[in-house]
């Protein structure tokens, strides 16, 4: 089977999310790829570096999030043919508190032979933390930040 295309690589990606495979998610990731969260606060890392990395940093998001739908994604192709940015909307549920979100994402993705070498994405923290329902330990660590 041929190398799949970027774009065919971050559609599998949201495939296995919809489906809550976390650990074929983390299969599509090349050994030493990186996983960026350039707005990450509190606690959230700002940088994962390798497949493993990224395995363990979403063995437990089936239990907080329960992605349910992902209606809107848009793919713009860039000038390097293994780099795409794509915007796309995520639609569920917080496991913790039943309550619905939304939560909207710009995400920049280079992959090599179909593994993904670089993943950054960009979305909202505050959205983040307020649908996992940890709103008030991201502010108060962000308050705790803005003191020292």
């Amino acid at each position: 089977m041929p190398p799949r295309t970027c774009e065919e690589t971050f559609r599998r990606l949201l495939e296995l999310l919809l489906a809550k495979d976390m650990d074929a998610i983390a299969d599509l990731w090349a050994e030493y790829g990186t996983a960026e969260f350039p707005f990450a606060a509190g606690a959230s890392p700002k940088q994962l570096t390798g497949r493993e990395a990224v395995r363990d940093y979403l063995a437990g998001y089936p239990e907080l999030m329960d992605v349910r739908a992902i209606p809107t994604v848009t793919v713009h192709h860039t000038d390097q043919p293994d780099t795409i940015v794509v915007e796309f909307t995520a639609h569920g549920r917080t496991v913790a508190t039943d309550e619905p979100y939304q939560l909207d994402h710009i995400t920049v993705l280079t992959t090599h032979h179909g593994l993904i070498t670089r993943y950054r994405d960009y979305w909202n923290p505050l959205t983040a933390a307020s649908a996992a329902g940890t709103l008030p330990e991201l502010l108060g660590s962000l308050r705790s930040q803005a003191t020292r």
